[in-house]
């Protein structure tokens, strides 16, 4: 018997504002309900940000709420319409397998959707079951969690329940629910599907609430050329972040960007081991076209996109439209490049600027290519002075290249602590390897054991600690003959 006073005891504080929107945005409609439910994980610091009680979250009645059996009070469920370019053609989406509950009021005042994914199919469900794997719902867990830890803005994920269901995908699978945190789901997509099928009226509304929601509405005559600059701003500050860290999204589909600035859909994403610009990690791009090197032009691609569904909005002269949005969309590289530059000179512990050190910088770069070095652990060795016996440190250019970059650092009139410390602060001392990841899945999907999902997930909580427990978690997979490969969350 489920007690509805426990429900509301977990502290679910509910706002609705995207369900106020024009009504083509959106489907109302309940989760699928499950048979028997149970907890996997929740992330109690999260819950506790959101003003959540942890405990009533555990009890069976929070359970109830995360496999969408039950609804809090105030929760008003719906399933977002939305568009996209999918590796460059165009389609209509929308959320075929998630329902966004409503927005969590936090007692900061903090605006969080809450959004349930695998909870049941939608009328944009384009013929699927509506349902999700728990491998994949635990991949994005890690990953995204992950990406919190490295300082990169991200959507979260609050818990994982397992549905008591199998699913079939080419093999029968647990089926479980993720529930996920995030500014908002508003995505370039978004936008689209407002252009392509709605009023101009209704792109306007959509256009308003969005300042509104994400970047405070400043009264202006025309405020949408600066919605555009924003979005803009915080996709290069985010694309230069994965960058920095060799992070590759995997399926940089319009729909897959999101306006807040967020890092979404952890379907095909990976890390990096050995560089390589070319590295593809999913197993459906096989052109390459979201390759690691080609991240910056889809996401300045995908923003394009983004301004000509504001060219309306722009101006009521179309020529005159279109100049603005070029003129904005033309910004991104100079803004990406600037981010990432200084993100490197932090990598290399360079506190002041000097016309040469983009060339320097991509002479490291280079390198690392050529002797097949590991991204991550080329910078860490770089931090620690202890490079180890990689063929990319005992080789001559190498050498050459260290004593510019000694020369680079001497020239600073900042402390050589102030660069080490730099370097720390910049350099994670790990990442999600690919290895690890697949370890920690195969551990809980196929022996139901936990405990090295939750060891993996405690080493990446605070990666520039440096700490001794990380080192294990710091090595490269063994060399393999079979490139990793990672598959979209089904």
């Amino acid at each position: 018997m489920i007690d509805e006073q426990e429900i509301q005891k977990a502290g679910w504080n509910f706002d609705n504002t995207y369900a106020s929107l024009p009504s083509l945005l959106y489907t109302k409609l309940s989760p699928v309900p499950v048979n028997s439910p149970e907890f996997v994980i929740l992330n109690e610091r999260l819950a506790e940000s959101l003003g959540l009680n942890v405990q009533s979250l555990k009890s069976d009645e929070g359970i109830s709420v995360f496999a969408g059996n039950r609804l809090p009070e105030g929760a008003e469920p719906l399933a977002q319409a939305y568009a996209g370019h999918q590796f460059g053609h165009f389609t209509m989406l929308g959320d075929g397998r998630a329902l966004l509950l409503g927005e969590q009021m936090t007692p900061e005042g903090g605006r969080y959707d809450i959004q349930l994914k695998g909870s049941g199919k939608t009328p944009y469900s384009r013929g699927g079951d509506g349902r999700a794997a728990l491998g994949p719902m635990l991949r994005e867990y890690i990953i995204s969690e992950a990406m919190f830890g490295l300082g990169i803005p991200t959507t979260r994920s609050l818990a994982v329940v397992t549905t008591g269901e199998s699913i079939v995908r080419e093999t029968m699978l647990p089926g479980a629910i993720l529930t996920r945190i995030a500014a908002s789901h508003i995505r370039v997509g978004t936008f689209q599907y407002v252009s392509q099928w709605g009023t101009v009226e209704d792109l306007r509304t959509l256009a308003e609430y969005t300042l509104e929601r994400h970047y405070g509405h400043r009264e202006a005559k025309n405020p949408y050329p600066t919605l555009l600059q924003e979005v803009i701003k915080r996709q290069a500050s985010l694309i230069a972040q994965w960058q920095l860290v060799g992070f590759i999204h995997g399926v940089m589909n319009t729909d897959n960007m999101v306006v807040s600035g967020e890092t979404i859909d952890y379907g095909p994403c990976a890390f990096m081991d050995t560089y390589d610009p070319a590295t593809v990690f999913s197993s459906i791009d096989r052109q390459g076209r979201y390759a690691y090197r080609n991240q910056p032009y889809m996401a300045a691609w995908n923003l394009a996109r983004f301004a000509e569904t504001l060219l309306p909005l722009l101006s009521a002269d179309e020529e005159e439209a279109i100049k603005i949005a070029e003129a904005e969309v033309s910004q991104f590289f100079e803004l990406y490049q600037s981010n990432w530059l200084r993100g490197m000179r932090a990598k290399l512990g360079l506190l002041s600027e000097e016309a040469e050190d983009e060339s320097f910088i991509k002479d490291l770069l280079d390198l690392m290519e050529k002797h097949q070095a590991d991204y991550t652990n080329t910078f860490l060795a770089l931090t620690f002075d202890n490079p180890g016996d990689s063929a990319l440190f005992s080789s001559g250019e190498f050498v050459e290249w260290k004593e510019r970059w000694q020369g680079r650092i001497n020239r600073q009139q900042e402390s050589r602590e102030s660069s080490h410390q730099l370097m720390r602060n910049s350099n994670p001392a790990v990442i999600p390897r690919n290895h690890r990841v697949e370890a920690a899945l195969e551990a809980a999907v196929e022996e139901g054991d936990y405990s090295v999902l939750r060891q993996l997930l405690q080493v990446l909580e605070n990666p520039y600690a440096h700490t001794r427990e990380q080192l294990e978690y710091s090595q490269p997979p063994e060399p393999s003959s079979c490139g990793y490969r990672t598959f979209c969350g089904t």
